[in-house]
């Protein structure tokens, strides 16, 4: 579904946005481990484990992952990325049949597995097991919420935590202004919602619906803006979002292809003369752990969600 180059281009606005907080709170929040226990993690929708990376320099204890991804082209960029990654960090890097193994000095060791999944229907339950945390990034607002609903029945059921870093939330701002901003916005709005392989996608209502899906589990839920700010100086990758953007408008309504493609034209210009500035809304969001079914039955229907 994504590039290798769209992924890295993203990348290091993913990590200026995402809520430091929550990622280390579910951390903070297993008082009841062993100290010396890693932490077994499932990231969804890996790609090429950007989310491993943004993670494991906050967590400061032994970490297990397991990238799980459709598209294995993607997953066999991993190994490369976290070499390079933990070479930058001064850690060693060892690979064998079981995934990468990073050490340093004064560095908890990072184990990373990868696995091709379908994750369209979440029928491997298998992958959840013996895990303490499941996270993805950037994939919420691309499923439906049948699937947030099992999804949340699979962590209920693992007693596991979840962490969701950058859902879209429908906000798309754009300086200098354009006539057309709001209507190219309410248009990838709409297309959002279309089918992206998980059924009808829940785009920009993804957060608050995975909010009541984890709360109706028994879980309590945290959320955080995790907003791209995108300044004059990112031209690639703003570029990028406005064609994907245009693209996504024209898909929606072919008849507005005249008018898109002259927003788009004043856009890149706002682009190419240095002048443009993005802003695109994103929330993170955080659920603690259910130790059991019988716990879940029993919470109080309640969230801790801020807004």
């Amino acid at each position: 579904m994504f590039s290798p180059e769209w992924l890295a281009l993203r990348e290091p606005a993913d990590a200026a946005a995402r809520s430091a907080s929550l990622a280390e709170s579910l951390v903070r929040a297993r008082p009841h481990d062993e100290p010396d226990e890693p932490i077994r993690v499932l990231d969804l929708a890996a790609g090429t484990g950007a989310n491993a990376r943004y993670l494991a320099d906050r967590w400061p204890r032994e970490q297990h992952w397991l990238l799980v991804d459709v598209d294995q082209t993607l997953l066999a960029r991993v190994p490369e990325r976290l070499s390079t990654w933990a070479g930058r960090s001064g850690r060693v890097v060892s690979s064998d049949e079981h995934g990468v193994r990073m050490t340093g000095t004064g560095r908890p060791e990072i184990r990373v597995a990868t696995r091709r999944v379908d994750l369209a229907v979440l029928d491997d339950r298998a992958v959840f097991a013996n895990r303490d945390l499941v996270t993805a990034s950037a994939l919420l607002d691309l499923v439906s919420e049948s699937w947030l609903r099992a999804l949340a029945a699979r962590c209920r059921d693992a007693g596991v935590a979840a962490l969701f870093a950058l859902t879209y939330d429908g906000t798309i701002e754009c300086t200098p202004n354009e006539p057309e901003d709001r209507m190219i916005r309410d248009l990838v709005n709409c297309h959002q919602r279309t089918d992206k392989g998980f059924g009808p996608a829940l785009g920009p209502d993804a957060v608050a619906v995975a909010e009541r899906c984890f709360v109706g589990e028994g879980f309590q839920v945290r959320r955080e803006p995790s907003d791209w700010q995108l300044p004059p100086a990112m031209r690639e990758l703003q570029r990028e979002l406005i064609d994907g953007w245009a693209r996504a408008a024209i898909e929606a309504a072919p008849a507005q292809g005249a008018a898109i493609d002259r927003w788009r034209a004043r856009r890149l210009a706002h682009v190419d003369e240095g002048r443009s500035h993005i802003v695109i809304g994103h929330e993170d969001l955080a659920a603690g752990a259910v130790t059991s079914p019988a716990r879940a039955a029993s919470a109080p229907r309640t969230s801790s969600a801020r807004h």
